[in-house]
């Protein structure tokens, strides 16, 4: 079921007074909108359904603008889209092993997604297809910015207690875009691991796969999963093996030795600290020459290679294909409820939440090429 229908089947229970537990609570309801902010030489577009990101334009080594994100060219494509293009996903991103998890002892049974089984991205109904309030817009300062809101209520898919989130998109005229998602737990506490799901190519949205794309990841280890992509809880290095980033590698030249492509955790190193911003990766693309840097306070990233994308249609009428675009997922571990040694997701009323990430786009120097396949020092962190 696409999420059309499951949009209006979520509706119709809401008009019943079925959603969220049985209760009948009223919502608010609010039209789509795009919002466009310029600055400098990068401009972006955003649109309040799934607080998403559409497109972000910047210029190649020759100053020549392009669009480095997919996407679609009109809104009423993301509410039957099942890629999570650009969509801030959860209240539990990634997935939650058979769809349940206890906390202060009581048990919460979910709405398997998956399979149905395993509760993936937060659940069908999730942030990914809300339509969020646009809270506040400034276009018209050298930092433009946008201010997406949304009230989670008690029993959303199952979760407990009711949580408000903001998310918040901001450039800056030297090439960056900031991003700032927060939370707070209103009287019960619940798990929550917020993800902005943009997938990138850096060579322009159009222009083929990724595969030719150097990374460098800023980790030492993975989370291992099973044959159903749960993790087993255990921490394993990547040192020799096809998920080792820690020099600059073509993204495509070991992604034949995993089946059907780069799909995993990533440890991140750094402090054990929710203000301080770490290295997270760099992605470069030698057909462009451009450059973005990824830095976040979160302890893992999914690295992902679009490897489920199956001739989608895109902005302009592109298809997009297997490894079209990458993602690179800053997040708390996942199926963290069931892993009392991974970093905990659950916030209270508190402990609220603060997930922060910053992409800095630059075009390759002299220094940056001499860099390359220099090892990483995982441990540096950056302060923002």
């Amino acid at each position: 079921m696409d999420k059309l229908c499951l949009l209006l089947s979520l509706l119709l229970l809401g008009a019943f007074g079925f959603v969220n537990g049985g209760k009948s609570k009223e919502k608010k309801v609010f039209k789509v909108e795009v919002i466009e902010l310029k600055t400098g030489n990068i401009s972006a577009k955003f649109t309040n359904y799934g607080a998403s990101v559409m497109s972000i334009i910047v210029p190649d080594k020759n100053g020549k603008p392009g669009d480095i994100v997919l996407g679609y060219d009109s809104t009423d494509a993301y509410k039957n889209d099942e890629t999570y293009f650009g969509n801030v996903v959860g209240r539990v991103a990634n997935r939650i092993r058979d769809g349940r998890f206890s906390l202060n002892g009581k048990e919460y049974q979910l709405r398997p997604h998956e399979n149905g089984k395993h509760l993936l991205h937060g659940g069908h109904g999730a942030l990914a297809d809300a339509i969020w309030e646009v809270k506040k817009v400034k276009k018209d300062v050298a930092d433009p910015t946008v201010l997406f809101s949304y009230d989670s209520p008690d029993g959303e898919e199952g979760f407990p207690g009711e949580v408000k989130i903001t998310v918040r998109y901001l450039l800056r005229p030297d090439n960056r875009l900031r991003v700032t998602m927060k939370a707070k737990a209103i009287k019960q506490a619940t798990p929550l691991n917020l993800v902005q799901h943009t997938y990138w190519n850096l060579g322009n949205h159009d222009s083929g796969d990724i595969l030719s794309e150097e990374l460098q990841l800023f980790a030492n280890q993975i989370t291992p999963i099973d044959n159903e992509r749960i993790p087993t809880g255990k921490l394993e290095p990547v040192k020799g093996t096809p998920y080792d980033f820690l020099e600059s590698r073509v993204i495509g030249s070991r992604i034949n030795q995993l089946p059907g492509g780069y799909d995993i955790n990533y440890v991140i190193e750094g402090p054990d600290d929710p203000i301080r911003m770490k290295k997270t990766a760099i992605v470069k693309d030698p057909r462009t020459g451009r450059v973005m840097k990824l830095t976040s306070n979160q302890p893992g990233m999914q690295f992902y290679t679009g490897n489920l994308l199956k001739d989608v249609k895109g902005k302009g009428g592109v298809i997009y294909k297997a490894h079209a675009g990458l993602c690179l997922l800053t997040q708390g571990f996942p199926d963290a409820v069931h892993h009392p040694n991974f970093p905990s997701i659950i916030v209270s009323p508190g402990k609220p939440y603060k997930h922060k990430m910053q992409f800095k786009f630059k075009i390759a120097s002299d220094k940056d090429n001499k860099s390359d396949g220099k090892k990483s020092d995982a441990k540096k962190s950056d302060k923002s």
